[in-house]
């Protein structure tokens, strides 16, 4: 069977008018709940394993996006909790639902907070866990998952459930089982949900700046640290938010 990064790149294309056709209301609620937050003085908590720690990465402390969210990642656990590096070498680390209590534990996070979590099969048990906790602490909670690959597989997590079933707004990536794309008769190449979740949380961003624009507020958003004045711009809004956002790789 030949295949060709042409057609990787027509099923991207496509993936991403799907988003656009089918995700708009979701994106909508998604940032109505990101903006109450954002006024509220809450800060957006984004958390995600393996290559959904991408999600995460996009959300928190980039140029173009907003300023106060903070990304949650396993290697927390490391950074701030204690744990010798070779904790992460655990290949069932992200299956294991107490990690997420420790991972809660080590966050600057304040009841206002909102959290947005990732996962592509939306099963696995530190993932499930945060999104438990998360609502049970009573934050908002947005999840970005493949609905498709989420209903083809069964629960990791003694509860049965699944990250879809816990979030306030659910929105689907559009990844196909298995995530990659492009079957070549012994395996597949071409993952997609990376792709499509960078694509949701940048229309988050976009809406909820459009939200503030109309509300007459000045967007906290970060310029590139590589144009003139814009590390100047940054650590200034930084400092509002000071203990409450990380910066770490």
């Amino acid at each position: 069977m030949t295949i060709r990064s042409a057609d990787y790149v027509e099923v991207i294309e496509k993936a991403i008018a799907r988003i656009g056709a089918t995700q708009a209301d979701g994106v909508a609620r998604a940032a109505d709940l990101l903006t109450a937050t954002l006024q509220a003085g809450g800060v957006i908590q984004a958390f995600g394993c393996g290559h959904s720690e991408a999600l995460a990465m996009e959300i928190a402390g980039r140029a173009g996006g907003l300023v106060p969210t903070n990304k949650i990642a396993l290697r927390d656990i490391v950074l701030y909790g204690g744990e010798p590096a070779s904790a992460l070498s655990d290949p069932e680390l992200e299956r294991t639902p107490r990690v997420a209590h420790r991972l809660y534990e080590l966050a600057p996070i304040k009841p206002d907070d909102a959290f947005i979590i990732a996962s592509n099969s939306g099963v696995n048990g530190a993932v499930v866990e945060m999104a438990q906790l998360v609502k049970q602490r009573g934050h908002s909670l947005i999840a970005i998952t493949s609905l498709e690959h989420s209903a083809r597989v069964e629960p990791r997590h003694d509860s049965g459930l699944k990250l879809s079933d816990l979030a306030d707004v659910v929105l689907d990536n559009g990844a196909p089982y298995g995530d990659a794309s492009l079957d070549y008769g012994t395996g597949a190449v071409g993952a997609v949900s990376s792709i499509t979740a960078a694509l949701l949380a940048q229309q988050m961003v976009t809406e909820v700046v459009a939200r503030l624009l109309a509300l007459g507020v000045t967007p906290p958003v970060y310029l590139s640290d590589n144009v003139p004045g814009g590390r100047e711009h940054n650590k200034q809004i930084e400092a509002r938010y000071a203990g409450r956002i990380r910066r770490t790789a």
